[in-house]
């Protein structure tokens, strides 16, 4: 291509466009001085709490700036932010339905109480005692994943076993490992050591 093509198909650079966003700014302003009020009223009819009223009504003017370009009709610029008031009061209520909060002191005779007999006694050295005691077939490979912090599929290679192989020996020896640390045997041999 020759310097003067060249010269004919440079293309300049737009200049940088600054977009004003003070018109923007006021149309947002304008809008939650029309409707903070009767939404805020909506709420509070919902929630009986002023917080939560206050949460859900900045809520609704949050999404508004996200998603309120998207409203093609102006005129239902209301029906708009109350549908989603009303929308984010549903999912709230729902999430708290399923995730309930308790205060820990109301709900303390509930709770399960734990005796301190059983997991304080018992330590690594108990363990590795009926580690030693579980049949072979399952002691490598869960020692391995336990003791070394083996991934399965390395397990698998060096015993040169399949993956599923490894991770039913593993179920089956942490089964027996359960079995012998819940029987007294495995502590009372070491403490008659």
């Amino acid at each position: 291509m020759t310097a003067a093509a060249q010269e004919q198909i440079r293309i300049e650079p737009e200049p940088f466009v600054q977009l004003d966003t003070t018109d923007l700014d006021r149309e947002f302003d304008d809008l939650v001085e029309k409707y903070y009020r009767p939404l805020y009223k909506f709420a509070l009819s919902l929630t009986r709490s002023d917080a939560d009223a206050c949460d859900l009504t900045q809520h609704t003017f949050y999404t508004w700036q996200l998603k309120g370009g998207q409203l093609r009709d102006a005129s239902k610029v209301k029906a708009w932010l109350f549908t989603t008031l009303h929308r984010a009061f549903l999912q709230s209520r729902r999430h708290e339905s399923r995730f309930p909060h308790f205060e820990l002191n109301e709900v303390d005779p509930e709770l399960p109480s734990i005796s301190p007999r059983g997991g304080h006694t018992l330590d690594s050295e108990d363990v590795l005692i009926a580690l030693g005691k579980i049949d072979e077939l399952f002691r490598a490979p869960l020692a391995l994943c336990y003791l070394e912090d083996c991934p399965y599929k390395e397990i698998a290679a060096m015993l040169g076993i399949p993956l599923g192989t490894v991770k039913s020996r593993i179920a089956r020896g942490i089964s027996q490992l359960k079995t012998m640390l819940t029987s007294t045997d495995c502590r009372g041999e070491r403490l008659a050591a």
